[in-house]
Protein backbone atom coordinates (compact mmCIF):
# COMPACT_ATOMS: atom_id res chain seq x y z
CA UNK A 1 0.00 0.00 0.00
CA UNK A 2 1.30 3.41 -1.01
CA UNK A 3 -0.02 6.67 0.39
CA UNK A 4 0.66 10.39 0.04
CA UNK A 5 -0.42 12.75 2.82
CA UNK A 6 -0.39 16.51 2.45
CA UNK A 7 -0.39 18.17 5.86
CA UNK A 8 -1.17 21.91 5.90
CA UNK A 9 1.02 22.71 2.89
CA UNK A 10 1.71 26.45 2.58
CA UNK A 11 4.06 28.06 0.07
CA UNK A 12 5.04 31.70 -0.07
CA UNK A 13 7.24 33.63 -2.48
CA UNK A 14 8.17 36.77 -0.61
CA UNK A 15 4.90 38.40 0.40
CA UNK A 16 2.86 36.36 -2.09
CA UNK A 17 1.16 33.26 -0.68
CA UNK A 18 0.63 30.71 -3.44
CA UNK A 19 -0.60 27.78 -1.36
CA UNK A 20 -2.29 27.91 2.03
CA UNK A 21 -3.04 25.00 4.35
CA UNK A 22 -3.49 22.31 1.69
CA UNK A 23 -4.49 18.92 3.12
CA UNK A 24 -5.13 15.63 1.33
CA UNK A 25 -4.75 11.90 1.85
CA UNK A 26 -4.43 9.64 -1.21
CA UNK A 27 -3.79 5.90 -1.30
CA UNK A 28 -2.99 3.22 -3.89
CA UNK A 29 -5.68 2.72 -6.49
CA UNK A 30 -6.95 6.30 -6.25
CA UNK A 31 -6.21 9.67 -7.75
CA UNK A 32 -6.16 13.36 -6.87
CA UNK A 33 -6.74 16.17 -9.35
CA UNK A 34 -5.46 19.67 -8.59
CA UNK A 35 -7.27 22.30 -10.64
CA UNK A 36 -7.67 26.09 -10.69
CA UNK A 37 -6.96 29.16 -12.76
CA UNK A 38 -3.50 29.92 -14.16
CA UNK A 39 -1.14 31.02 -11.43
CA UNK A 40 -3.19 29.42 -8.67
CA UNK A 41 -0.34 27.13 -7.58
CA UNK A 42 -1.13 23.82 -9.30
CA UNK A 43 2.37 23.23 -10.61
CA UNK A 44 3.89 24.51 -7.37
CA UNK A 45 1.93 21.94 -5.36
CA UNK A 46 3.09 19.09 -7.58
CA UNK A 47 6.70 20.27 -7.27
CA UNK A 48 6.31 20.33 -3.48
CA UNK A 49 4.98 16.76 -3.55
CA UNK A 50 7.85 15.69 -5.80
CA UNK A 51 10.37 17.21 -3.40
CA UNK A 52 11.62 19.70 -5.98
CA UNK A 53 10.35 22.70 -4.01
CA UNK A 54 10.27 23.08 -0.24
CA UNK A 55 7.01 24.23 1.33
CA UNK A 56 7.17 27.32 3.52
CA UNK A 57 5.34 25.24 6.11
CA UNK A 58 3.58 21.90 6.26
CA UNK A 59 4.71 18.42 5.32
CA UNK A 60 4.43 15.84 2.56
CA UNK A 61 4.55 12.24 3.81
CA UNK A 62 4.99 9.43 1.28
CA UNK A 63 4.61 5.94 2.72
CA UNK A 64 4.92 2.43 1.34
CA UNK A 65 3.59 -0.36 3.55
CA UNK A 66 3.65 1.95 6.55
CA UNK A 67 7.24 3.15 6.06
CA UNK A 68 7.75 6.88 5.56
CA UNK A 69 10.18 7.39 2.69
CA UNK A 70 13.05 9.86 2.60
CA UNK A 71 16.00 10.68 0.38
CA UNK A 72 16.69 8.32 -2.52
CA UNK A 73 13.81 6.00 -1.60
CA UNK A 74 11.39 8.91 -1.80
CA UNK A 75 12.74 10.09 -5.16
CA UNK A 76 12.55 6.56 -6.59
CA UNK A 77 8.90 6.27 -5.54
CA UNK A 78 7.88 9.15 -7.81
CA UNK A 79 7.47 9.41 -11.56
CA UNK A 80 7.01 13.01 -12.74
CA UNK A 81 5.78 14.48 -16.03
CA UNK A 82 5.84 18.28 -16.29
CA UNK A 83 6.25 20.98 -18.96
CA UNK A 84 9.61 22.08 -17.54
CA UNK A 85 11.11 18.59 -17.30
CA UNK A 86 14.58 18.81 -18.84
CA UNK A 87 15.52 16.64 -21.81
CA UNK A 88 18.99 16.28 -23.32
CA UNK A 89 18.26 17.44 -26.84
CA UNK A 90 21.69 16.47 -28.22
CA UNK A 91 21.18 12.83 -27.17
CA UNK A 92 18.94 10.25 -28.78
CA UNK A 93 15.87 8.91 -27.02
CA UNK A 94 17.72 5.69 -26.26
CA UNK A 95 20.75 7.56 -24.93
CA UNK A 96 18.54 9.75 -22.74
CA UNK A 97 16.85 6.77 -21.11
CA UNK A 98 20.15 4.91 -20.69
CA UNK A 99 21.65 7.98 -18.98
CA UNK A 100 18.77 8.38 -16.54
CA UNK A 101 18.69 4.65 -15.80
CA UNK A 102 22.39 4.73 -14.95
CA UNK A 103 21.95 7.89 -12.87
CA UNK A 104 19.32 6.07 -10.80
CA UNK A 105 21.54 3.01 -10.41
CA UNK A 106 19.17 0.89 -12.48
CA UNK A 107 20.09 -1.93 -14.79
CA UNK A 108 18.09 -1.74 -17.99
CA UNK A 109 19.06 -3.54 -21.19
CA UNK A 110 18.84 -1.79 -24.53
CA UNK A 111 15.96 -4.19 -25.30
CA UNK A 112 14.12 -2.99 -22.19
CA UNK A 113 14.66 0.65 -23.15
CA UNK A 114 13.53 0.09 -26.72
CA UNK A 115 10.37 -1.59 -25.44
CA UNK A 116 9.68 1.39 -23.20
CA UNK A 117 10.13 3.78 -26.13
CA UNK A 118 7.73 1.63 -28.14
CA UNK A 119 5.32 1.80 -25.19
CA UNK A 120 5.00 5.56 -25.79
CA UNK A 121 4.58 5.04 -29.56
CA UNK A 122 8.06 6.19 -30.59
CA UNK A 123 9.32 2.88 -32.01
CA UNK A 124 11.67 3.48 -34.92
CA UNK A 125 12.68 6.94 -33.65
CA UNK A 126 14.79 5.83 -30.67
CA UNK A 127 18.11 6.52 -32.40
CA UNK A 128 17.26 10.08 -33.40
CA UNK A 129 18.35 13.09 -31.31
CA UNK A 130 15.57 14.73 -29.33
CA UNK A 131 16.37 18.01 -31.08
CA UNK A 132 14.63 16.52 -34.12
CA UNK A 133 11.49 15.62 -32.16
CA UNK A 134 8.24 17.57 -32.26
CA UNK A 135 6.78 18.95 -29.03
CA UNK A 136 4.33 16.05 -28.92
CA UNK A 137 7.12 13.48 -29.32
CA UNK A 138 9.05 15.13 -26.50
CA UNK A 139 5.95 14.92 -24.31
CA UNK A 140 5.77 11.19 -25.03
CA UNK A 141 9.43 10.89 -24.01
CA UNK A 142 8.62 12.52 -20.68
CA UNK A 143 6.23 9.64 -20.04
CA UNK A 144 8.99 7.18 -20.90
CA UNK A 145 11.18 8.84 -18.23
CA UNK A 146 8.35 8.72 -15.69
CA UNK A 147 7.67 5.03 -16.37
CA UNK A 148 11.34 4.03 -16.47
CA UNK A 149 11.61 3.07 -12.79
CA UNK A 150 8.04 1.79 -12.36
CA UNK A 151 7.34 4.27 -9.56
CA UNK A 152 4.17 3.73 -7.49
CA UNK A 153 3.42 7.49 -7.36
CA UNK A 154 2.81 9.21 -10.70
CA UNK A 155 2.63 13.02 -10.82
CA UNK A 156 1.31 14.58 -14.03
CA UNK A 157 1.37 18.33 -14.66
CA UNK A 158 -0.74 19.22 -17.72
CA UNK A 159 -0.70 15.54 -18.76
CA UNK A 160 -1.90 15.90 -22.37
CA UNK A 161 -0.11 19.14 -23.28
CA UNK A 162 1.14 19.16 -26.90
CA UNK A 163 -0.38 15.74 -27.64
CA UNK A 164 -2.53 14.80 -30.61
CA UNK A 165 -5.54 12.50 -30.43
CA UNK A 166 -3.38 9.36 -30.38
CA UNK A 167 -1.18 10.86 -27.67
CA UNK A 168 -4.20 11.66 -25.51
CA UNK A 169 -5.41 8.07 -25.91
CA UNK A 170 -1.94 6.87 -24.85
CA UNK A 171 -2.10 8.99 -21.68
CA UNK A 172 -5.60 7.68 -20.94
CA UNK A 173 -4.25 4.13 -21.15
CA UNK A 174 -1.24 4.91 -18.93
CA UNK A 175 -3.54 6.48 -16.33
CA UNK A 176 -5.95 3.54 -16.37
CA UNK A 177 -3.13 1.05 -15.92
CA UNK A 178 -1.44 3.05 -13.17
CA UNK A 179 -4.63 3.51 -11.17
CA UNK A 180 -5.07 -0.26 -10.81
CA UNK A 181 -2.33 -0.47 -8.16
CA UNK A 182 -0.52 2.86 -8.11
CA UNK A 183 -1.32 6.38 -6.97
CA UNK A 184 -1.97 9.28 -9.33
CA UNK A 185 -1.84 13.04 -8.74
CA UNK A 186 -2.34 15.41 -11.65
CA UNK A 187 -2.68 19.15 -12.20
CA UNK A 188 -4.91 20.40 -14.99
CA UNK A 189 -7.38 23.02 -16.18
CA UNK A 190 -8.86 20.61 -18.73
CA UNK A 191 -12.43 19.68 -17.76
CA UNK A 192 -12.05 16.21 -19.28
CA UNK A 193 -8.89 15.53 -17.29
CA UNK A 194 -10.56 16.65 -14.06
CA UNK A 195 -12.66 13.52 -14.51
CA UNK A 196 -9.59 11.40 -13.77
CA UNK A 197 -9.80 12.40 -10.10
CA UNK A 198 -11.38 10.52 -7.21
CA UNK A 199 -10.55 13.60 -5.13
CA UNK A 200 -10.32 17.19 -6.34
CA UNK A 201 -8.49 20.19 -4.89
CA UNK A 202 -9.70 23.50 -6.30
CA UNK A 203 -7.11 26.27 -5.97
CA UNK A 204 -7.44 30.00 -6.53
CA UNK A 205 -10.65 30.97 -4.79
Amino acid sequence: MTSVRLLAITKEYGERRVLEGINADIASGSSLVVTGRNGSGKSTLLRVIAGLTRPTSGQVAIEIDGKVLAGEERRNAIGFVAPDLALYEELTALENLAFFAKARGMRRSRKDLRELIARVDLAGREDEPLSSYSSGMKQRMKYAFALLHEAPVLLLDEPTANLDENGVALVDEIIREHRKEGLLILATNDKREVGYGDQIIQLGF
